[in-house]
C-alpha cells in the first residue's frame, strides 16, 4: 500500500512529469525522423539515426571523441544562454521570441570591439550584455507603455537588429571573404581564457570557462525567480498585471526589466560562442541566428526549469553536430535539423502531455476514493 502511495506521489511531482514529457516529445521525435530517413533511403536510415545520436561518439579513440565532445559543450554554452532568455521572459509572461536578434546583436558589439578595437575578451562581453539589453528593454517599452505586442516587437527587432549587425561588422570582415577576420590572429587577447579546462577535452581550444559559466548563469536563474523577492514580483506582475499594479508593484517597470534581462542573457550567450573562435560572422547571412528558437525549443524540452534546460540545451546541440556524421552522399547535411526541427514541434506537447498526465492520475485517484468508500 505504502508503495503504491510513493508511485503516486511520484508520479504527480511535477519535475517528475516534465522529465517523463520530455523523454517522450524526444522519442517520438526521432521515430518520426528515422520515418523520414527511411522514405530517403531504407537502407541507411538505422546507420543515419544512429551517428547523429552519437555525434562524438562516432569517433572510436577516445582522445578524438573527447575533442569533439568538448566542441559540442562550447555550442551548448551559447544555446543555454538564449534558452534561459526565453525561459526568464516566459515566467514573467512574456515571449521573448527576439532571442535571435538579441544575440546578433551581442555577436555583433562583442566582435566590432574585439577586431576593430581590440578590446580584451571582458570588455566585449559586457559590450554583448548590454546591446543585448538594450534590446529587449526596446521591446519590453513598447509593451509596457504602447501596449505593443512583444512577439510583433520583437521578431521587427529580429531583423532590424541581423542586417544592421551585418553593416556594422562589414567594416572587420576578411577582404577575400563574406567572414569576420579571425581573432586567434588578429586580437588573441579578445578569447575566453580556458583557465586549463582544454586540458580536460584533448587540449580542445574551443573549451573555454564560457561553458561552466552558462551553468552557473542557469543557477543564478533560478535563484532569482524563486529565491528572491525581485523574482516573486517579476512572476507575480506576469500572472496578472492588474493585481500587481494593485499589489502596489510597478509593473511597467517590471516587464522593461524583465525584457532587460533576457536580452542580456541572449547577447551574453553570443559571445561566449564568437569570443571562443570556434565561429567566425558571415556579413551576408539573411538569416537570423538560429539559436534563438532552437532555444524557445530547449526551454519547453527542459520544462521551463533553469536546471532542465542545462539538459535539454546539452541535448539539441547534441543531435545538431550529430548530423554532421551522415552520409553525406545519401543525405543531405541538414537532415540533423529537420530532426531536431520535429523534436522541436513536439515539445510544444510537453504541457499537454503533463495535463493528459493530471488528467489520468485524477481520474484513478477519483475511482480508487470510489471504491474505499463502497
Amino acid at each position: 500500500m505504502n508503495t503504491a502511495k510513493e508511485k503516486k506521489s511520484l508520479l504527480t511531482n511535477d519535475g517528475v512529469q516534465t522529465l517523463l514529457a520530455s523523454i517522450v516529445c524526444i522519442v517520438l521525435g526521432l521515430l518520426v525522423g528515422y520515418i523520414v530517413l527511411l522514405f530517403i533511403n531504407p537502407a541507411g536510415a538505422g546507420k543515419a539515426i544512429t551517428s547523429i545520436l552519437k555525434n562524438f561518439l562516432y569517433f572510436p579513440r577516445p582522445a578524438i571523441a573527447l575533442e569533439y565532445f568538448g566542441s559540442t559543450l562550447a555550442k551548448s554554452a551559447p544555446l543555454l544562454m538564449c534558452t534561459l532568455s526565453v525561459l526568464f521572459a516566459y515566467k514573467v509572461g512574456l515571449f521573448n521570441i527576439g532571442a535571435s536578434g538579441q544575440y546578433a546583436v551581442g555577436a555583433g558589439l562583442s566582435l566590432y570591439l574585439a577586431i576593430g578595437y581590440h578590446m580584451p575578451w571582458y570588455v566585449c562581453m559586457i559590450a554583448a550584455m548590454i546591446g543585448g539589453g538594450i534590446l529587449g528593454g526596446i521591446a519590453g517599452f513598447l509593451k509596457a507603455y504602447l501596449n505593443v505586442n512583444e512577439v510583433i516587437a520583437c521578431i521587427m527587432l529580429n531583423w532590424i537588429s541581423l542586417y544592421g549587425v551585418n553593416m556594422l561588422l562589414t567594416n572587420v570582415k576578411e577582404s577575400s571573404t563574406t567572414y569576420t577576420l579571425a581573432l586567434r590572429t588578429n586580437n588573441p587577447k579578445a578569447l575566453i581564457p580556458s583557465l586549463g579546462l582544454n586540458h580536460l577535452f584533448s587540449d580542445n581550444r574551443y573549451v573555454t570557462i564560457a561553458i561552466p559559466l552558462a551553468v552557473v548563469f542557469a543557477i543564478l536563474v533560478w535563484v532569482v525567480l524563486e529565491k528572491t523577492k525581485l523574482g516573486y514580483e517579476l512572476k507575480a506582475t506576469g500572472l496578472s498585471i492588474n493585481a500587481a499594479k494593485y499589489a502596489g508593484m510597478k509593473e511597467k517597470k517590471n516587464m522593461i526589466l524583465t525584457m532587460v534581462i533576457a536580452g542580456c542573457l541572449a547577447g551574453l550567450g553570443a559571445s561566449f560562442l564568437y569570443l571562443s573562435g570556434i565561429e567566425q560572422w558571415s556579413c551576408s547571412q539573411t538569416a537570423v541566428p538560429a539559436m534563438g528558437f532552437n532555444g524557445i525549443a530547449a526551454a519547453f524540452l527542459g520544462g521551463l526549469h533553469p536546471i532542465g534546460s542545462v539538459f535539454a540545451s546539452f541535448f539539441i546541440q547534441h543531435i545538431t553536430s550529430g548530423g554532421a556524421y551522415v552520409d553525406k552522399m545519401v543525405y543531405c547535411s541538414q537532415i540533423s535539423d529537420l530532426i531536431s526541427s520535429i523534436i522541436i514541434y513536439f515539445c510544444s506537447f510537453v504541457l499537454f502531455f503533463k495535463y493528459c498526465m493530471n488528467r489520468h492520475l485524477n481520474k484513478k485517484a477519483e475511482r480508487l476514493t470510489k471504491k474505499g468508500g463502497e
